[in-house]
């Protein structure tokens, strides 16, 4: 893939070729996150098996202080790289480019330092009693300053067409050393110490790795030549400006989840909190395929604003977004229509109170994803205030709502809350775009495909209420339902001037040829 955009024009089938390189790209990241997916599950699975369980709480415990630690870590600058890179290249300020990834990697490193030590700090005087699990906790925190510049490198890697290699080292490189490493605890019958110790080694040779592939990308494309520390240039401002916008957009995100098990613990009880907390992991799949599509978003419409193109960027908005909402359908679907099914096969009917929570907390999950990239958008055109002044509505918002609902309605109540405030955060997120008359808050030419997702979702609800069907048939009736919308929506999306290689297969030629049924366009 190649982001560098040429000049602005109005050109139709350039504008489709961006999206179908976007569209291709994403695609790609995508079946790599599915296969880290089952990489991680391995090494989950067999880590379980292998340790005892005191040791593994343990473990658990400091890698989800990792986990949390690097959402912030990255300071946003992980989406700031890829806004600048491409303009920086495409107007020849090499020692801005060179000077940009210089002074994101510094920051993350020196925040993520900082908050490890503060971390480890409040953990060993208020937090963590056990000795086993403090000692873990100051091993993997370690982990933090290499998982925070991994993440600028996935930005510089999408600014400069890296696609491939950010495939090879985020979904296969990674997770298979993990794996590997697993697998040498059993043979060993090592320690979870010594786990601990190997995840950083990981951590740090998939970093090196990863820079030795970027040396070799910038070699290839010319760029290492032309670099020079007398021309060295920062610009701090420009960059850093990310870094408030970035940490709010987070921090709304991930507090919902917290304040609405804190106010259930408070109002309510922990059976509530756990009914909550089962459904959110769940819900956050629906998030896998707007996750995948991200990365390389941002560095194809910088580009575009950059030029004030903003008829083909309100085109590759609407396409993306279409295309996310379509494969995000049969999570969405499952998740949805078929909350209860679901849920009770992953926890037990112990946990059927959760199927609620789980269809709120999916929907919202799933509006985020089907208005696309506005957050990302925003920052791109520069509405950095409006950007946080909407982050801290949402999360005053949602806590009214967790206090007014949870008394009454329990774990119901908290993810009705949060699915309300998922969709007045996308339409404010929207209605941030309004200035710009070329980009439209819903573009009607998809208008067909999101009527075929509502009906379709609609009608395996009502399925679902009328006459309750087990777990197999209906992922059966999901499966059928998302191949039937991929097919009325093939028209709009383009999906097989997009991927062509489907054509080899005889049952989507049989789709290709036979399916023509879609709902007019002036719908």
């Amino acid at each position: 893939m190649d982001f560098n955009v040429e000049a602005p024009r109005s050109n139709s089938s350039e504008a489709c070729e961006l999206t179908r390189e976007q569209v291709r790209g994403s695609s790609l990241l995508l079946g790599g996150r599915f296969l880290a997916l089952g990489l991680n599950f391995a090494a989950q699975v067999y880590i379980v098996r292998e340790l005892s369980t005191n040791d593994y709480g343990a473990l658990a415990y400091g890698l989800a202080v990792v986990a949390f630690l690097r959402l912030f870590a990255t300071l946003g600058l992980n989406e700031g790289v890829p806004r600048f890179l491409p303009l920086y290249r495409e107007n020849r300020e090499y020692g801005k480019l060179f000077g940009t990834v210089c002074l994101a990697s510094g920051a993350v490193i020196l925040a993520a330092i900082l908050m490890a030590f503060a971390a480890l700090g409040l953990a060993s005087r208020c937090l963590v009693k056990e000795r086993l699990a403090l000692s873990l906790l100051a091993i993997l925190l370690l982990l933090v300053p290499f998982e925070a510049v991994d993440g600028v490198f996935d930005g510089v890697f999408a600014s400069l067409a890296g696609t491939r290699n950010i495939f090879f080292r985020k979904y296969v490189l990674g997770p298979g050393l993990k794996l590997g490493l697993v697998m040498l605890l059993i043979v060993s019958h090592s320690s979870v110490t010594f786990l601990a110790w190997g995840l950083v080694v990981t951590g740090a040779l998939t970093v090196v790795i990863y820079g030795w592939l970027l040396w070799r990308l910038l070699y290839a494309q010319g760029l290492i030549q032309r670099f020079r520390f007398a021309g060295l240039s920062t610009p701090a401002r420009e960059v850093l400006a990310f870094v408030i916008p970035g940490v709010s957009a987070v921090l709304a995100s991930s507090a919902i989840p917290f304040i609405n098990i804190f106010v259930l613990g408070w109002l309510r009880t922990l059976t509530d909190v756990a009914f909550y907390r089962a459904a959110v992991p769940v819900s956050e799949l629906n998030g896998l395929v707007m996750a995948s599509f991200s990365l390389l978003y941002i560095p194809s419409a910088a580009c575009l604003a950059t030029q004030a193109n903003y008829v083909r960027l309100n085109k590759l908005y609407w396409d993306t977004s279409a295309w996310m909402s379509v494969l995000s359908f049969p999570i969405f679907a499952a998740t949805l229509a078929f909350a209860q099914p679901v849920t009770t096969l992953l926890y037990g009917g112990r946990y059927a109170q959760s199927a609620p929570v789980l269809a709120s907390l999916s929907l919202g999950s799933y509006v985020n994803a089907a208005l696309g990239f506005n957050l990302q958008t925003l920052k791109v055109l520069g509405r950095l205030r409006y950007i946080i002044v909407v982050s801290a509505i949402s999360i005053v918002m949602n806590f009214a709502l967790a206090v007014l609902l949870v008394p009454r309605y329990g774990a119901t109540g908290a993810g009705l809350g949060a699915l309300i405030t998922s969709i007045a955060y996308n339409l404010l997120m929207q209605a941030g775009l309004r200035p710009w008359s070329e980009l439209k808050m819903f573009d009607s030419h998809y208008l067909s495909i999101y009527l075929t997702i509502a009906l379709s979702v609609g009608a395996l609800y009502l399925v679902q209420i009328s006459n309750p069907i087990s777990i197999w048939p209906a992922l059966f009736l999901t499966a059928c339902v998302s191949v039937l919308v991929l097919a009325l929506s093939k028209t709009k999306l383009n999906v097989f001037e997009t991927f062509p290689e489907l054509l080899r297969l005889p049952f989507m030629r049989l789709i290709a040829r036979r399916v023509t049924i879609a709902p007019p366009d002036g719908l």
